[in-house]
């Protein structure tokens, strides 16, 4: 079995509801985000999935969430957007994607600083 290892980042504000500190308020992270894939076999140029079609699919997604204001888009207007809830926000979005490529996604893992971080997996 082989894991691919893509990473990324987008940066954001957001506000924390019912937090009781500091971050209730709006504030802002430039994010980091690794996407773990696995699979088991390499093509015949001994390749499992080219970097760059996975590099892609996540700049995709996370273009989407770039330079916003992340509580007023989608999924974020009720459910608080924590580091936890964007990882899975991510996960699902980028599942559908590579599905199709014979490739599974293991987690996505979201950075808000360089000492905390947050991983989604199913």
């Amino acid at each position: 079995m082989y894991e691919i290892l893509v990473k990324g980042d987008f940066s954001s504000a957001h506000n924390l509801r019912g937090y009781k500190g500091r971050c209730e308020e709006l504030h802002g992270h430039n994010w980091k985000v690794e996407a773990r894939f696995e699979k088991a076999d390499l093509n015949d140029i001994g390749i499992s999935v080219d970097f760059t079609v996975l590099k892609i699919m996540l700049k995709n997604i996370l273009k989407k969430i770039d330079h916003t204001h992340l509580n007023k888009i989608g999924i974020f207007k009720t459910e608080n957007p924590s580091a936890e809830n964007i990882a899975r926000f991510i996960y699902r979005k980028l599942k559908g994607s590579v599905k199709e490529k014979g490739i599974s996604l293991k987690s996505v893992s979201v950075w808000e600083s360089e000492t905390s971080c947050a991983t989604y997996y199913e």
